[in-house]
């Protein structure tokens, strides 16, 4: 049963979903007349912890999924299916949907948080910014213990470039959270680098460096850089495979090893 605190979050988290869903939705209208490519290749976010600045070609549907077991510093664990459905809007936008479900110590498997957001690139060119994209997201308290029980409003900068052979994505974020900073940070944000290389045929190697500054309050955290990084590999056009570790430098980042998929399973919303 929901708590009438969390039916009020739930509230709020639905108006400010429509607002982020209208102002996608009109603002990337002009955009539909351009063209795009195949729009059955994957382009895979897993296993980064970065995004890029592409979108899935519009009325197509995407999904990436996986698992991923963390063991922290202190001796304790966690496990992760980490799932997003992303639909694309326009040629330059996707709605993402984010449907975690997840287990820690002390705690049983079972439905997380729900988020939701667009992904807008705004330049896709060969200027300094060769692609450039902003994804706004809203994070509802459905998780109970498997969640901050806080509703988040948050803001993430990509720019991505290809140098050569290999692709480039640069990340900044920044999230917001409701409550009393007793569960979760106020405020917190986040930084990666991550680059991809074709090693040959259908395989490919994954290398980011992420990071999450320190925060203040009661739930208050410590900074921490970590290393992800991983082969990749192609079935086919529509489905891409990966696993690796991720391996912590400093801070209190958990140890992890992750394995999963990103499949295009073709138009979902008809032509316009």
């Amino acid at each position: 049963m929901i708590s009438p605190r969390g039916k009020g979050s739930i509230r709020v988290f639905r108006a400010a979903l429509c607002a982020v869903l209208s102002w996608g939705a009109a603002a990337c209208t002009p955009l539909l007349s351009s063209g795009g490519p195949d729009p059955r290749a994957v382009q895979p976010e897993r296993p980064s912890v970065a995004t890029h600045a592409g979108t899935v070609a519009p009325g197509y549907l995407e999904i990436e999924s996986g698992v991923e077991g963390d063991r922290d510093p202190g001796g304790s664990h966690g496990f992760t299916v980490p799932t997003e459905l992303k639909i694309g809007l326009a040629p330059s936008a996707q709605l993402s949907v984010f449907l975690p479900v997840q287990s820690a110590t002390g705690v049983p498997l079972g439905i997380g948080d729900f988020a939701a957001g667009i992904k807008w690139r705004l330049v896709d060119g060969v200027g300094p910014l060769q692609r450039f994209a902003i994804l706004p997201t809203i994070k509802a308290p459905t998780g109970g213990d498997r969640g901050t029980n806080t509703t988040d409003v948050g803001l993430l900068l990509i720019d991505s470039r290809t140098i050569g052979p290999a692709s480039l994505d640069l990340n900044a974020g920044i999230t917001r959270r409701g409550g009393d900073g007793s569960t979760a940070p106020r405020t917190s944000t986040f930084w990666s680098a991550s680059g991809a290389l074709p090693l040959g045929g259908s395989f490919g190697w994954q290398l980011e460096c992420f990071g999450y500054p320190g925060t203040s309050g009661p739930a208050g955290n410590a900074p921490n850089v970590a290393v992800l990084t991983g082969p990749t590999f192609g079935v086919s056009r529509m489905l891409v495979l990966d696993a690796g570790v991720i391996v912590p430098i400093t801070g209190p980042q958990p140890r992890a090893l992750y394995a999963g998929l990103v499949a295009n399973f073709g138009r979902l919303l008809p032509e316009r």
